[in-house]
């Protein structure tokens, strides 16, 4: 029965209801012994350095608020990695802005109040990240879905159709969630330099940069000494004009609770970004900002090999029985469910019947066509996912 109150409630509240990935944690925690591969999450410890920069701060009684763009020192940690790893230039008047954030999440809030009007619109790939639509209708704008099947890669030919005078932004995801896909060098700069042409920002939101497997690997970072990088649109001559770069801490680093992250782009959108966080989120934890300069120099490597391993454990567990998007980086798979087997939420379904809990494709698309897997799980765990999934996708 609906609240007394409920007429009170905004249109923009209507229009966003509940993540299905809460609601399947909620309901993971009446079965015993669930096969959980639903959150992305990342399982490792937090790395000793970190918690101990973390206690420090807090002892250290740095534990008011910092200016809204930013504890100064990660700023400045900040600035020198994007130098390094982009080639952007900070310090003059035409150069690029940096602000520290509540989170990913958050930098693409501020960038979305920045940037968007009722009306506007903002082209999306799907699948998407689940908060991307809820983001666009908050912001009153208008999500324009580029369809990204079956190889999951948001090229420019894709996107140029969608564009129009109505257009904003485009918002690009690599490595992806859902599917862990990495676009290649020369697919980034092809994307980069449509939006330049046509005039629109591109949010390349990097939040699973430092997770990409090797083979996803391509491309030289400004810096030789930091090897080969994760392909970026942002990683060329003049892009920090037209594209804001999205990155945190919580996903690299495991620590998702801290709500760390950072964003970088031309100087005039950055301010507009440090006035909406003012009003907003003010700042993100003081203590937790200045533990996080130390983040540069925690290496996660194994990490990383880590989920690389659970990846081809996926992807060689079912990939003889259904199509699987070879993940490049990230967390993730993306299993496509045969239809021969029906709806991919009704497949859920039948994987909650054994225990197996993981996302239908619907939470991240307009299809009903894959479910998600996350690797962010033990291996023996992942293990007994992959004999639940092969019983079921044999049926």
């Amino acid at each position: 029965m609906p609240g007394a109150g409920e007429h009170l409630l905004s249109e923009r509240s209507a229009g966003v209801s509940l993540s299905r990935i809460r609601k399947l944690l909620e309901h993971a925690a009446t079965i015993k012994d669930p096969i959980n591969l639903t959150i992305g999450q990342p399982d490792f410890p937090v790395d000793d350095k970190l918690k101990s920069a973390a206690v420090r701060a807090i002892n250290s009684n740095l534990n008011g608020y910092a200016i809204s763009r930013g504890y100064n020192p990660l700023v400045r940690a900040c600035e020198r990695h994007i130098a390094r790893d982009l080639g952007w230039p900070f310090g003059g008047d035409a150069d690029p802005s940096l602000i520290v954030t509540s989170g990913t999440s958050g930098a693409l809030l501020l960038a979305i109040l920045s940037l968007l009007n009722p009306g506007d619109e903002i082209v999306l790939p799907d699948p998407y990240f689940i908060a991307y639509p809820a983001m666009a209708r908050l912001g009153g704008a208008t999500a324009v879905y580029c369809d990204v099947h079956p190889d999951f890669r948001m090229t420019a030919e894709r996107v140029e159709p969608l564009i129009t005078d109505k257009t904003k932004a485009v918002l690009f995801n690599s490595p992806s969630n859902p599917g862990g896909v990495v676009l290649d060098s020369g697919a980034c700069g092809e994307l980069a330099e449509l939006c330049r042409e046509r005039g629109v920002i591109l949010i390349s939101d990097e939040i699973y940069d430092e997770f990409t497997f090797d083979e996803g690997r391509t491309e030289r970072a400004a810096d030789p000494s930091l090897g080969l990088r994760c392909p970026s649109p942002a990683r060329r001559d003049g892009a920090h004009e037209h594209t804001l770069v999205v990155r945190g801490f919580g996903k690299t680093y495991g620590v998702t609770g801290w709500r760390l992250g950072y964003a970088t782009g031309p100087a005039w959108l950055i301010d507009s970004m440090l006035k909406m966080q003012q009003y907003t989120f003010v700042c993100p934890p003081t203590p937790l900002q200045a533990a996080a300069v130390e983040a540069f120099e925690v290496d996660v490597t194994r990490h990383v090999s880590t989920y690389e391993r659970r990846a081809r454990m996926v992807v060689d567990g079912v990939g003889d029985l259904t199509s699987v998007a070879k993940p490049h980086g990230a967390f993730y798979a993306y299993v496509e469910i045969p239809a021969r087997l029906g709806s991919a939420e009704a497949f859920v379904d039948r994987c909650v019947e054994n225990k197996l809990l993981v996302i239908p494709g619907t939470a991240f698309s307009r299809r009903d066509t894959h479910i998600r897997v996350s690797l962010a799980a033990p291996d023996e765990t992942i293990a007994r996912g992959v004999e639940v999934l092969r019983r079921l996708l044999s049926a």
